[in-house]
């Protein structure tokens, strides 16, 4: 019977991509958005999962990531953050397109498995409750959501509180977005026996210079998590 309707329903109103509206036959994206949408394929840096050159063996880090230190163990990104792939994080971020995260779910999913453990914890990067109230939603929780159920792995939506309001991250260089994230983050003391001793895979919408993954990052580890890992739906190519 549900998927009777579920059919009747499509027909009525079918499907649209979810980066052009176009009509489709199945959630997610139209052709010609599929082939102009840029994900991440072979070789990536072990750390935040930016597309390298060669064929060799995995678990090697681009310069950056080799250059600093990151917190967490392993990251991962789905898509480049550009063209389509861009248009589409601005319309789950800003348009009220929570569509978008029911096929990117997917896509993070496929992107995570090398770092994923049998009871993993999912979590997404928390919002200032003011920014919160403004928008009405998280995306990266929307993200989240839709990656646990996919998974069927554990979910802890408000595992990390954003105890600072923060101006935009737009425009700054890596060391200031480093020193605006500083201590902006704090663990819900209501988690801290869900949190011991437990793998935490952390989701975003995007990964830029990696700051507001190694704050969440750090406020895991200082809560006793085994191990972190970062996935973003989106890899800005370089930060400034």
């Amino acid at each position: 019977m549900r998927h009777r309707f579920q059919t009747a329903l499509r027909a009525i109103y079918p499907p649209l991509c979810v980066s052009c509206d176009a009509q489709i036959f199945q959630a997610g994206l139209c052709a010609d958005c599929w082939s102009n949408t840029p994900f991440i394929h072979g070789l990536v840096c072990d750390a935040c999962g930016i597309p390298l050159e060669g064929h060799v063996h995995s678990g090697i880090l681009c310069d950056d990531c080799a250059a600093m230190h990151r917190p967490w163990a392993r990251g991962r990104a789905a898509l480049m953050y550009q063209g389509t792939a861009r248009a589409m994080v601005l319309r789950l971020k800003h348009g009220d397109h929570h569509g978008v995260a029911i096929p990117a779910a997917e896509w993070l999913a496929k992107a995570a498995q090398p770092l994923l453990r049998p009871d993993t914890l999912i979590a997404p990067i928390p919002l200032h409750w003011k920014r919160f109230l403004k928008r009405r939603y998280n995306q990266s929780a929307l993200l989240a959501q839709q990656l646990a159920k996919l998974l069927n792995l554990p979910l802890c939506p408000d595992l990390l509180l954003r105890t600072q309001e923060t101006a935009s991250l737009d425009g700054l260089t890596k060391s200031e977005r480093y020193a605006r994230l500083h201590n902006v983050m704090s663990l819900n003391p209501k988690h801290a026996q869900l949190i011991q001793d437990r793998p935490v895979l952390l989701v975003d919408d995007v990964m830029t210079s990696g700051a507001t993954f190694s704050c969440a990052t750090e406020v895991c580890l200082q809560s006793h998590a085994s191990e972190v890992s970062v996935i973003a739906l989106a890899r800005v190519a370089k930060a400034p």
